[in-house]
């Protein structure tokens, strides 16, 4: 073997694996907060950014909150401990309401924005500037194209998706979605960081839907289909689901739970991508309830009436 071979060897095997000690965190809706909460508690720097600060003060309040129904969990018998727990986590996250300034330090950036493609792409195109070369960037996006939100940036090989769950600090499962340009080297480390924060990383493809959603929206999809033909009420769709196939929600009230306008969104879109594909045809009853503004449990109404 050649000297410069051996070189290049010993040089690969000093270089410095990627990991993440310190992260960014665009957004801080539910979502963006409950990412922030889980990597604070789990020893990460966090700096969580948002476009106004009243917003920022509104999630820290739910975050602490949330620590504490951990605590009266976790450290019922040792309430001093707990509230250590709660006090070393706050003081892992920072916010501010400058992008820029939120990526200076990070090793990862996390997107947790509105899901739209246009918006998504703009702020990382922003971000793209300010943050360092080495900085990893994701999206949380549920159903838009990592690919398309990546093309905004040139560091493709540092772009990957990190799907996690509503709600974070809860559901366990995060999918690590490697685009087409994403590294070896990055997909290796989001794996990683994935588990650092007590999270079950599975890996898919840049498809739309990913993976849970690519089956989860078609089905809720079907049951309004099921409905609206009056092949079953929605009461009896749900029940069965529940009782039949163990499912711990029924199809229409996940459809409230979730929020008909972001189903819309998603199905909308996937019909866009692929308007043969039956899977992805819209309802036109969704439609109507999501144009009457009953979005499900957010707004008071959706399927039921809450």
């Amino acid at each position: 073997m050649s000297l410069s071979a051996l070189t290049y060897i010993a040089r690969r095997g000093m270089a410095t694996k990627l990991t993440v000690k310190s992260l960014a965190i665009i957004g801080s809706g539910q979502m963006g907060a409950g990412i922030a909460q889980v990597a604070a508690a789990t020893g990460h720097k966090v700096v969580l950014c948002d476009t106004a600060g009243d917003i920022l003060e509104k999630a820290q309040a739910g975050i602490q909150k949330s620590l504490q129904r951990v605590v009266k969990k976790k450290y019922a018998d040792d309430p001093e401990k707990g509230q250590e727990f709660i006090t070393s986590t706050m003081a892992n996250i920072e916010t501010t309401t400058e992008p820029a300034k939120a990526v200076v330090t990070a090793d990862l950036v996390v997107e947790a924005i509105v899901e739209n493609l246009a918006v998504k792409q703009d702020l990382f195109r922003t971000l793209d500037k300010f943050a360092p070369a080495k900085t990893i960037f994701a999206s949380n996006t549920s159903s838009l194209p990592i690919t398309a939100i990546a093309d905004s940036t040139k560091r493709q090989d540092k772009f990957a998706g990190l799907h996690f769950f509503n709600p974070v600090p809860v559901m366990k499962l995060v999918e690590v979605v490697r685009a087409p340009g994403t590294s070896q080297e990055v997909y290796e480390c989001l794996m990683e960081f994935s588990k650092a924060i007590g999270k079950h990383p599975v890996t898919c493809k840049d498809t739309p839907g990913f993976l849970v959603n690519r089956l989860l929206v078609p089905y809720m999809l079907e049951s309004v289909r099921l409905y609206e033909r009056g092949d079953g009420s929605k009461e009896d769709i749900d029940v069965a689901m529940k009782l039949g196939a163990g499912y711990p929600m029924g199809p229409f009230e996940l459809l409230d739970y979730v929020g008909l306008d972001t189903c819309k969104f998603i199905i909308d879109g996937w019909h866009e991508l692929e308007p043969e594909n039956p899977l992805f045809e819209p309802s036109q009853l969704l439609n109507e309830l999501v144009a009457a503004g009953k979005h499900g449990k957010k707004t008071g109404e959706g399927f039921y009436k809450y």
